[in-house]
């Protein structure tokens, strides 16, 4: 909301207030005030001129040469190139010396032979937006009244002197979306009274009912409809101090009707709308829903096809006005209405919001029906609007008006103690505290014993609870006035919990191998949402998707990181490693909301070493990942319940995937990504893994114990078996480590070999062997003994032989 400060004063006494310290006093109140624009803008030397002569430049077919009355002991020559530029015109006009906004000097010039002492201005070169600026002025200088006096301030008549305030609403503060509403506040803030409006009129003998009957249909929607009629109407230019007040609050001006309309929206923060009467059609006004597919030609010449979704004002047969948002262009106001027809109603804010939102016409009408507008408004502002219509367009206005009501406007009544004021503000107020308070807001105050009720006003639709009633009190009092206390009683310190502190240690773990964190959306697309699911589930798809590629909830990770990766890699950054922890979400029946999972992923691609000063690269393998893996379970305490068997995931490599077991329970996968799935997304070499990481976290470790450092030497072993392709070294693992327990302390894989000097179907895998007792010397027999009975059981459970 932008609030002119000028414009302000009309409704209350501002004296020894600067828009500056205005500002900070609403803010503190507790309505930001996100800045204070001074209009002026450094403008100086601009002043109405009268434009004497004006003839064609010798020189130039584009420009004019002017002789201007500035208000001077002789009239000056200006050189102009507006188009519309003509004798008898009050212009405003830059003097030799003046300054423009952007610091801009005016200087005496020739231009193009002939001399120029000055500036005709439009209103886009005295700092006024364009968008705003009337358009028979658009493209050229602005015409102001023939009663403008010569060689007064310019920017004075055009209120450019004044300074503007940006309130920043909070949607229950729709009462601010109006100069009264605002002046309402400031009063209370000041302790200062509001003049109202002037609305009187002097209205004709003949009767509003006897030009319109209205009827409402939609009463839920529609709970008060008010017409009035004003007759003789002469379409003009609006007063200038009212087009300029407009332009300030952002809005342009029309005609002296329609921007009174408009004007009324700022001050009473109750939209209008005026019909041409003689073109409606009929003598009746019928309020009702759309029909579905009904067509309507909106304002901005534009067809619209109605739902009945949408309320719409009618002639008694076509709509004529889409209700609170847009009227027609069958009923528009035009330079040849003389009579009009003076809509003030009160719509219900959801069909408004509704037809705005399905038109794309938000508009400030239809932003302030949809925040809720003063019932008690309806009529006072359609009275002022009527007066001003008389006055500004010597319009006789109609006695009454044509109503449809069936609105009842109860204002809330809610009391409170003070006991509960102080206990809650930790403040010490009296009763008269509290009651001057409510009286400098203008609500009505009851008070019985300890207890205070307040009728609020209902253009303070706000005020429903007394929490509401106690944020009045803490922001007038003075939030600033309000005690610092400590709180009483006993604190809780903060921590996290086990849960918790693990997840913290698995992401600094995985930060500290090398890895970055990624966020990504946990909306995907319906081709991706199924793709590296743990659990097969039926996809959940949003009802209100933002596109296709964010409209059903993840059931993996993975996808996702992998399109981190792709996008670093089409940049050139093709080395890489990125994790994930986040939920994905698993359908629960067509009933019940989704089961929420924590998930752990990872993704690495290109080169996991480079030592430029050693010349030695290493790309990311099966065994890099699966090594990032071991030292997190390990971290953790689980090492010794994790398992890696082999296994077939679909989109990952068939013969260098595995799944995770914990325990003996599948919580994940690793692997490489399928060669087609890395082509298809332009990556290197990749691998990653996914598992539960809330199975990983809820896992039982067993308690940490320390063991001693061996004081007696170890005994290693090394050999090398031959074994079915088709078996695995963790099997063999497996098996050498009970066999030799409890002597055999350590087995390490260290070669493999398949060539042609196998046999066929055969492979060849040397482990090393590690003996010891942490109490004594071993011999080499106790060792012998040892190691043939892990030959004894290689060759009987897996058909192990040693390779000769």
């Amino acid at each position: 909301m932008f609030v002119s400060y000028k414009w302000l004063q009309d409704y209350i006494d501002l004296s020894g207030v600067t828009a500056t310290e205005l500002a900070e006093k609403i803010t503190k109140s507790g309505i930001e005030v996100e800045g204070v624009e001074v209009l002026n803008n450094g403008i100086q030397g601009v002043v109405v001129g009268h434009v004497l002569e004006r003839e064609q430049h010798p020189n130039a077919d584009k420009l004019s040469k002017c002789l201007v009355d500035v208000g001077g002991e002789q009239p000056v020559q200006i050189i102009c190139g507006a188009p519309n530029v003509a004798q008898g015109q009050k212009v405003a006009v830059a003097t030799v010396g003046a300054v423009l906004p952007g610091n801009f000097k005016i200087k005496r010039a020739k231009l193009r032979g002939e001399e120029s002492n000055g500036m005709i201005c439009s209103l886009t070169e005295l700092g006024i937006e364009g968008k705003v600026v009337p358009k028979e002025y658009s493209e050229g200088i602005f015409v102001f009244p023939a009663d403008a006096e010569v060689g007064v301030d310019a920017i004075a008549m055009l209120n450019r002197n004044d300074e503007i305030l940006e309130l920043s609403l909070t949607p229950n503060r729709s009462d601010c979306l109006s100069m009264l509403g605002v002046a309402y506040e400031v009063a209370a803030i000041l302790g200062r009274n509001v003049k109202l409006p002037e609305t009187n009129l002097q209205a004709s003998t003949e009767k509003a009912s006897d030009y319109v009957k209205v009827t409402v249909e939609a009463k839920e929607d529609n709970p008060l409809y008010v017409a009035k009629v004003i007759k003789n109407v002469k379409i003009g230019p609006s007063p200038l101090w009212m087009q300029t007040r407009l332009m300030s609050a952002g809005i342009r001006p029309h005609n002296n009707v329609v921007d009174i309309t408009n004007y009324i929206l700022l001050e009473y923060g109750q939209p209008l709308h005026a019909f041409d009467y003689d073109r409606l059609g009929s003598k009746e006004i019928l309020v009702r829903r759309a029909a579905d597919g009904e067509k309507f030609v909106t304002l901005d010449d534009a067809e619209r096809t109605l739902t009945s979704e949408h309320l719409v004002i009618t002639n008694g047969t076509e709509p004529v006005a889409l209700a609170g948002v847009m009227g027609g262009a069958n009923s528009e106001v035009t330079s040849d209405t003389t009579t009009v027809l003076l809509e003030s109603a009160y719509f219900n804010g959801a069909p408004v919001r509704k037809a705005s939102k399905d038109h794309g016409l938000r508009s400030e009408a239809s932003a302030r029906f949809e925040k809720g507008v003063d019932p008690n408004r309806v009529r006072t502002a359609g009275e002022r609007a009527a007066y001003l219509m008389a006055k500004f367009a010597g319009g006789e206005v109609l006695e009454g008006a044509a109503e449809a009501d069936t609105l009842t406007v109860e204002p809330a009544v809610v009391s409170i103690t003070l006991e509960k004021i102080n206990r809650v503000l930790g403040t010490e107020l009296v009763m008269k505290d509290v009651k001057e308070i409510f009286d400098r807001l203008q609500f009505g105050v009851s008070i019985e014993e300890d207890t205070i009720t307040v009728t609020a006003p209902t253009r303070r639709g706000d005020i429903k609870i007394e929490e509401d009633l106690l944020e009045e009190v803490a922001r007038l009092y003075g939030y600033d006035n309000i005690p610092k206390t400590l709180p009483i009683g006993s604190t809780t310190p903060g921590g996290l919990n086990e849960y918790q502190k693990k997840r913290r240690v698995v992401r600094q773990y995985l930060e500290g191998a090398g890895l970055y964190q990624a966020v990504t959306y946990s909306l995907t697309s319906e081709e991706k949402a199924a793709q590296f699911a743990l659990e097969k589930r039926d996809t959940i798809r949003l009802s209100m998707p933002m596109s296709e590629e964010r409209s059903i909830l993840r059931l993996s990770i993975m996808p996702q990181l992998l399109e981190v990766l792709k996008y670093n890699s089409a940049r050139q950054n093709d080395s890489l490693g990125v994790y994930e922890t986040g939920a994905v979400f698993l359908a629960n029946g067509t009933d019940s909301l989704p089961v929420e999972k924590e998930h752990i992923a990872a993704a690495i691609t290109g080169l996991w070493e480079s030592h430029s000063w050693q010349g030695e690269k290493k790309a990311v393998d099966f065994y890099v990942v699966k090594g990032i893996l071991e030292g997190m379970f390990a971290k953790l305490g689980l090492f010794e319940q994790v398992q890696f068997v082999q296994a077939q995931v679909d989109r990952l490599h068939p013969g260098r995937t595995a799944e995770i077991l914990l325990n003996n329970e599948k919580i994940g996968f690793i692997g490489q990504v399928h060669p087609t799935v890395q082509k298809d997304l332009d990556l290197k070499d990749t691998y990653v893994f996914e598992l539960s990481l809330k199975a990983v976290l809820e896992a039982e470790t067993p308690a940490l114990q320390y063991e001693a450092i061996p004081r007696f030497p170890s005994i290693t072993r090394d050999i090398a078996l031959v074994v079915n392709k088709e078996t695995v070294s963790g099997t063999l693992s497996e098996i050498i480590l009970s066999a030799g327990a409890p002597l055999l302390k350590e087995v390490h894989v260290f070669d493999l070999y398949e060539g042609d000097k196998m046999e066929e179907g055969k492979k060849s895998i040397a482990f090393s062997l590690k003996y010891l007792d942490p109490e004594r010397t071993l011999t080499d027999e106790e060792v012998t003994k040892v190691h043939t009975r892990v030959l004894a059981a290689l060759e009987e459970k897996a058909g192990a032989v040693l390779r000769g």
